[in-house]
């Protein structure tokens, strides 16, 4: 029996229905169960109560300090790969670099979020730019009273009223509201982009049997749109389709963690 872990969502239970019958017909036995939150879900993997975790970028960098043996990085979304955070601001605004923003107001995501909080937040310190010192303001979502659900989308929103001079968002919500027209894309405009990095990820234990790890790999990489169960399972995911994890584009979200004190 391989038991798959994953925060307690609506989203997920669904997904993991639908990844519990595809498995099945692979001939993998499939359970899962889902936690409370990301760091109760990370101590029950710790403790080798679950096999497979599906993880946020910053659950997985804790994951992959406490676990002794070590761990691997078994599938990913393909929009997980090579992330960017992008640094927008008005097309009028004046500023067009990282180092115009001094005495300018700055809006970030949520604190909790990788791409356009915690990612951010480094990214502006390690240009020079201290948020508490040459920002003449900033703030993040949860500081903010807001009617829009998400938080990049209000950043998107602010920045184009002129609320907050600049703020920061992910390539991923851009091109969705590229795609639904919500995107203003003559009044705002993109002039900082970060290096790629990784995302989310499913992460199993390094001692799982390396022919199992291989039928579990093969079992995401074979999710197709093309059948109704996978449909649903990438529809619920936001993605197209499964693709072999990768240890590389961690480094920067585990340094900016670490920075933060948010490893233990």
């Amino acid at each position: 029996m391989v038991r798959l872990g994953g925060t307690a969502t609506v989203a997920h239970m669904e997904v993991f229905q639908g990844l519990e019958k595809l498995f099945r017909r692979k001939g993998i036995d499939l359970d899962w169960v889902l936690y409370s939150g990301y760091d109760e879900m990370v101590d029950a993997f710790v403790k080798g109560e679950i096999d497979l975790a599906w993880n946020g970028p910053l659950s997985y960098v804790k994951i992959k300090r406490l676990a002794e043996d070590g761990v691997r990085v078994i599938a990913m979304r393909d929009v997980d790969i090579n992330f960017t955070t992008h640094f927008i601001t008005r097309a009028d605004s004046g500023i067009e670099t990282v180092e115009d923003l001094k005495d300018r107001t700055f809006a970030f995501g949520r604190r909790n979020s990788v791409q356009s909080g915690l990612l951010a937040y480094s990214f502006l310190k390690d240009s020079g730019i201290s948020p508490s010192k040459d920002l003449s303001a900033n703030s993040f979502y949860d500081d903010r009273k807001s009617d829009t659900k998400n938080d990049e989308r209000d950043v998107v929103e602010r920045v184009t009223s002129g609320e907050f001079d600049a703020g920061a968002v992910s390539q991923k919500v851009m091109e969705t509201m590229a795609k639904d027209g919500t995107l203003p894309r003559d009044a705002v405009r993109i002039f900082w982009s970060s290096p790629g990095y990784s995302h989310c990820c499913f992460t199993s234990q390094s001692d799982m049997d390396p022919t199992l790890a291989t039928e579990i790999e093969s079992a995401f990489l074979s999710v197709t749109a093309d059948d109704p169960v996978g449909k649903a399972v990438l529809e619920g995911e936001a993605c197209d389709h499964f693709v072999p994890g990768t240890d590389v584009g961690w480094e920067l979200i585990e340094k900016a963690a670490e920075a933060e004190g948010l490893l233990y």
